[in-house]
């Protein structure tokens, strides 16, 4: 509901839970701590991604697949922008310790040959995150591994017809 419309009332979230409005009051004394709640989940829901897809160790092929389809499992559980959190200093430092370690590992990427040199700096890192929201929102149909299957070729090999 909060990524739909993020103004959604705490009476509107507790009643599509089916719960009171004073449950949810229990657990979150204010709107803004049931937003960092969501997004603390969200960003730790990234960072175990991150972990289980083994940028480091894995196969680039393996961890690349791996990595998209764990991400696009995030962007679908947890469907909201992480960008309104980053005035929290903590938060926003793991953040910038997930982007770096995916940084890094499109940087291994690129050096062994499975994406393409000649393009602009950084540019992969700023597609990557844009081809899995666009595939986690407009292709609810197919699983993560479906989804991933499609970011990973559009990627790797584009939308040209050669």
């Amino acid at each position: 509901m909060l990524a739909a419309d993020p103004g959604t009332s705490i009476a509107s979230i507790a009643t599509q839970a089916g719960v009171d409005r004073r449950t949810v009051y229990r657990r979150f004394t204010s709107r803004e701590e049931l937003l960092a709640a969501i997004y603390e989940s969200r960003l730790t829901a990234i960072e175990q991604a991150i972990q289980d897809a083994r940028l480091r160790e894995a196969p680039v092929t393996v961890a690349l697949h791996r990595y998209v389809e764990n991400i696009i499992t995030v962007n679908r559980t947890w469907p909201v922008d992480l960008a309104q959190m980053l005035t929290d200093d903590a938060i926003r430092q793991r953040r910038d310790a997930s982007v770096q370690e995916v940084d890094a590992f499109l940087e291994r990427a690129t050096a062994e040959g499975l994406l393409r040199q000649d393009q602009p700096e950084g540019w992969a890192a700023a597609l990557l995150p844009q081809l899995m929201h666009l595939v986690s929102r407009q292709q609810p149909g197919l699983s993560p591994a479906q989804a991933a299957d499609i970011v990973v070729d559009t990627l790797l090999n584009g939308l040209g017809a050669s």
